[in-house]
């Protein structure tokens, strides 16, 4: 399962994500919301393709894509050094798979912010060396990454040389260091910013350095997460937005880590499954069963709108649309197979 840690100073909109992320959950069709502890949501991924696909082949269940998100508590300038509470949930975001790094751009006098201003780049006129990624240590986005980097340093100061040596040169990932970690910005700004198309400055855009990010607003975000379609629609047009800021951060999320998702349907049910972009069609079959990819001998492919125009996978055969494919073929986003295998 993917997995995203968010992380940001307290106050930025953290908790609204969180929950409006586990509120859309619960209107996902066959999937709900779990809640594993107080902090942890398995978030289903919305995706048409799936509902279109079970249609045709009239499919007892759907089953989606997941992904688990970790909110931990606001972190503060000196929580790696045990200020404020943050620095005790850091562990429980070392093995995510990228960090949602929650940036306040809102103006709200009704919310309590870490400090004085709202300015995700202030500097206040100080010069320090900046993180390893570019940013100012004193600006928002500079603190919570040297928050991260000074997390790292203490783990690193804790390990015995020994065992430095034992990964020197191999695969120094066993470390979790949180700044290896893909990330992806949240830039949360106002309702009154999205409806006027706010875009980040090029100030900014130097402080993100070049990474990924998603621009919404956590209290629409948290409307839409209570809408019913038509609403949403509405909302939507309203805000001259194509789509809302959470599908866009799932979607980024894919992007980001290099993921794609491929399909297989039948009577029983439709799933999505996820793989690396270009993995060899043994290995992504993995994500179906661990054996799939030993066993592997071919597989019939096809995608998944060419499907959809055949009606069904009987018809798609009949008129030579699948595809035979062996261990060379590297599986595409939206492809829907079926594997075939042999024994032990």
């Amino acid at each position: 399962m993917l997995q995203v840690g968010i992380v940001g100073l307290p106050n930025v909109g953290k908790s609204t994500l969180f929950k409006a992320l586990t509120k859309k959950a619960v209107d996902i069709q066959n999937y709900l919301f779990t809640t594993i502890d107080p902090n942890v949501g398995v978030v289903a991924v919305p995706d048409k393709r799936i509902d279109v696909l079970a249609e045709i082949s009239k499919s007892a269940k759907k089953i989606y894509t997941t992904i688990e998100f970790i909110d931990i508590a606001g972190l503060i300038k000196g929580a790696a050094q045990g200020e404020g509470l943050g620095n005790k949930f850091l562990a429980n975001i070392r093995e995510v798979d990228a960090i949602a790094h929650v940036v306040r751009i809102f103006e709200d006098e009704k919310v309590i912010r870490y400090s004085k201003e709202i300015d995700p780049v202030r500097t206040n006129g100080r010069q320090e060396r900046p993180t390893s990624n570019g940013a100012s240590p004193v600006n928002d986005i500079g603190v919570i990454e040297t928050e991260l980097e000074l997390a790292d340093l203490q783990m690193k100061e804790k390990r015995n040389e020994k065992t430095l040596r034992q990964v020197q040169g191999k695969d120094l990932s066993l470390l979790q260091f949180l700044t290896d970690k893909k990330v992806i910005f949240i830039l949360n700004v106002s309702e009154k910013q999205i409806a006027e198309g706010w875009q980040p400055d090029e100030t900014l855009l130097k402080a993100i350095g070049g990474r990924d990010y998603v621009i919404l607003s956590t209290p629409l975000e948290l409307t839409l997460s209570e809408t019913n379609h038509e609403e949403k629609k509405e909302y939507l047009a309203e805000f001259n937005i194509p789509e809302s800021g959470l599908d866009l951060l799932i979607k980024t999320a894919y992007k980001t880590l290099g993921l794609i998702t491929f399909f297989t349907t039948g009577e029983d049910e439709t799933r999505a499954w996820t793989a690396k972009k270009n993995d060899p069609i043994p290995k992504a079959a993995r994500a179906i069963h661990t054996d799939f990819e030993k066993l592997f001998i071919r597989a019939e492919v096809i995608n998944w709108e060419k499907l959809i125009e055949a009606g069904s996978w009987t018809k798609a055969r009949e008129k030579g649309l699948l595809k035979l494919v062996g261990k060379e073929y590297l599986i595409q986003d939206g492809d829907v197979v079926e594997i075939i295998i042999g024994r032990l």
